[in-house]
């Protein structure tokens, strides 16, 4: 099974169909099975940031190491996956709908880039990945039934989250690395830019018990997806 399926492509083909809310919910099982359960390796619509750099040596630690917090980022784009997508099948508002879907078909570039980027240094994706695509999708489809401004506040919130979660590999990758980095880079600009879109499209703000519920998860998942 190919992942190289475009979501927004299958949400417009479901809106002309007019389905109902049980055909959204299996169309998030179907991008369950082309995130999680592929046969073949996932494939970018966009180029790879990575693809033309030319990395300087690394030790066997500095490898591990770059792929242990690569793997991470794999994770979590599998969980964005499972967030919009759960998102998506309960949204109210087309246009908000829509917005969710192209930042999914940009979050499946991201998933494209790590397991590359994992291939190379030869390691491979969290073993737990259905664990953090279904939680999520049941986290993005709770807050979609609350309304469409709490889940661009979710949205919003785990974005936010995430720029600074990037921003900190940054900071832990080995110097070497230029490709881990690159990918990195073009993630933070483009999650950033999901968040900004999600306040100016009316998310609301979140209590501060909800965030640090989030924070938590988010750590749990780290600590454990570096290395499962």
């Amino acid at each position: 099974m190919s992942a190289s399926v475009c979501p927004s492509a299958i949400m417009q083909a479901m809106n002309e169909r007019h389905l109902t809310p049980v055909d959204r919910l299996l169309t998030g099982v179907g991008s369950f099975l082309r995130t999680v359960a592929a046969t073949g390796p996932a494939h970018a619509a966009r180029e790879n940031p990575a693809r033309h750099i030319d990395n300087k040596p690394m030790s066997a630690t500095e490898k591990s190491h770059a792929a242990g917090l690569m793997r991470v980022n794999h994770a979590g784009e599998v969980a964005a996956q499972g967030l919009y997508q759960g998102h998506a099948a309960v949204a109210r508002d087309p246009g908000i709908e829509e917005q969710m879907q192209h930042a999914a078909d940009q979050e499946l570039d991201h998933l494209a880039w790590c397991e590359q980027r994992l291939k190379e240094l030869g390691s491979g994706p969290s073993r737990l990945n259905p664990v953090w695509y279904g939680g999520a999708f049941a986290v993005g489809a709770v807050s979609g039934f609350l309304g469409d401004r709490w889940s661009l506040g979710f949205i919003e919130e785990t974005e936010r989250q995430v720029v600074q979660h990037l921003t900190g590999h940054l900071d832990r990758l080995p110097a070497n690395d230029a490709k881990s980095r690159a990918i990195v880079h073009k993630m933070r600009e483009e999650e950033a830019l999901h968040g900004a879109n999600a306040k100016n499209a009316g998310a609301f703000d979140l209590p501060a018990p909800i965030r640090r519920i989030m924070r938590l998860t988010a750590r749990i998942m780290t600590g454990t997806a570096y290395w499962l």
